[in-house]
This record gives C-alpha cells, sequence and structure tokens, in this order.
C-alpha cells in the first residue's frame, strides 16, 4: 500500500471516531467547525474522510468535547461527558501549528535527513515541507503520523506537554489510570483518612534510590 493510499484510509477511520466523539457529547457540526475556525463543509469533510485535520485541531476536539486523546487512534468507547469551555482554543492551536512544525524540524535534523529526503519518503513536496516546519502550513494528522515514523519518532512525541491540552489530557489519563485500579484500591485511595500514606508514598517514590537504600536498611535495623 503506498503513502497516499495509506493516509487515505487513516482519513476515513478518523473521520468515523471524529463522528462518533461529537455525537456523544451532544454537539452540532457547526459548533465543531466555529471551535476550530473552520466552515460546517470544512469540518464535515473532516468527518467524511475528505480531508485530514491536524493533530492541534484534533487536540482541539477532544479537549472541547472532553474525550480522552488517544480516542482517535484507539476508538476507546465513551460516554457522554460534561462540556468544556472552547474560548482559548484558537489560540492555542495556533501556538501549536509553530510548536508542531518546530519538532518536526528537529527530529528531521536529529536523523539525519535533509528536507528533500524526508519529502520522498512521505510524497510530498520539500517546498510544503518547508512550510510545515515554519508553521505556515497546518500539517494534515495522516501525513504528520508518517512524517514522524519516517523520524523515527511516534504521533505521541508531538503531544502538547504543557499547554491547556497536554493538562487535560495528563488528567484524563490520570482518571483512566484510577479507574483501571481495583475497586478496593480506589476505595484507599480515594479514603481522606488515607492521604497521608499517599503522600508518604509520592515523597518515597522521588527520592534517589541510594538515599532509598538508605531507609530500607535504617528501617531493617529499628526491626531486626
Amino acid at each position: 500500500m503506498d503513502e497516499q493510499k495509506a493516509m487515505i484510509l487513516r482519513a476515513k477511520k478518523l473521520g468515523v471516531l471524529l463522528r462518533e466523539a461529537r455525537k456523544i457529547a451532544g454537539q452540532s457540526a457547526g459548533t465543531c467547525a466555529q471551535v476550530l475556525g473552520i466552515s460546517v463543509d470544512e469540518y464535515e469533510a473532516y468527518e467524511l474522510g475528505e480531508a485530514m485535520p491536524s493533530l492541534p485541531e484534533i487536540e482541539a476536539l477532544a479537549y472541547f468535547l472532553n474525550v480522552p486523546l488517544d480516542h482517535f487512534w484507539e476508538g476507546s468507547r465513551l460516554n457522554p461527558s460534561p462540556k468544556t469551555s472552547a474560548e482559548t482554543i484558537e489560540k492555542v492551536m495556533a501556538l501549536r501549528h509553530r510548536l508542531i512544525g518546530a519538532h518536526l524540524r528537529k527530529y528531521r535534523r536529529e536523523k539525519g535527513l535533509s528536507l528533500e529526503a524526508l519529502a520522498q519518503k512521505v510524497d510530498i513536496m520539500p517546498e510544503l515541507l518547508a512550510r510545515y516546519e515554519l508553521g505556515e502550513r497546518t500539517i494534515p494528522l495522516p501525513l504528520l503520523e508518517r512524517l514522524a515514523m519516517a523520524c523515527g519518532h511516534s504521533i505521541r512525541d508531538f503531544y502538547d506537554q504543557k499547554g491547556p491540552f497536554g493538562e487535560w489530557t495528563s488528567r484524563q489519563y490520570s482518571i483512566q489510570q484510577f479507574l483501571e485500579l481495583p475497586p478496593e484500591l480506589q476505595k484507599f485511595v480515594a479514603g481522606p483518612i488515607n492521604r497521608p500514606f499517599l503522600e508518604l508514598a509520592q515523597r518515597l517514590s522521588e527520592m534517589p534510590v541510594q538515599k532509598l537504600r538508605n531507609v530500607a536498611e535504617g528501617l531493617l535495623e529499628i526491626t531486626l
């Protein structure tokens, strides 16, 4: 399967996942289009797999629809959730496009690839790749996945880390990790009386290995 066919299939799958997330969140295509700053026709083309959204656009929709970002890769089951404010989404997306371009340039250079070599790997023009790296053009998500792989990276290496999208994704991941714990551990973690034990465990986890070893040896001396 060539690069273009693979990206077309990815776009179709992504469109199905987008539509599912939007409907479960109870939002219209028009509202999602407004959040992204595009026309309804352009947004509907995403859901139909006729056009390809960028990673910042997917992050923005995950944030707005309050669904896990990994849903758009793993197709995880969704439940209705509270709607999220979209006041800062447009500004965050603009910054994310520039940051993704900068990361792509960094990863390309670390891999020892020229603009021409990387462009050839994913079957695009070097001039277009240069505009992607400068943040002058948004990178369609399926293409970004291909570029990431060609540079020896995962799409997750381009995720927002410190911005609103990244903080929200981190909270979602923490909630999911908690829900996967056995019921008895959930009860223990949620119990206010057990908070000192959890805080102690956190402090111990942040200690250097040698210091932890010294603590363990001291406890052994006390108990022997």
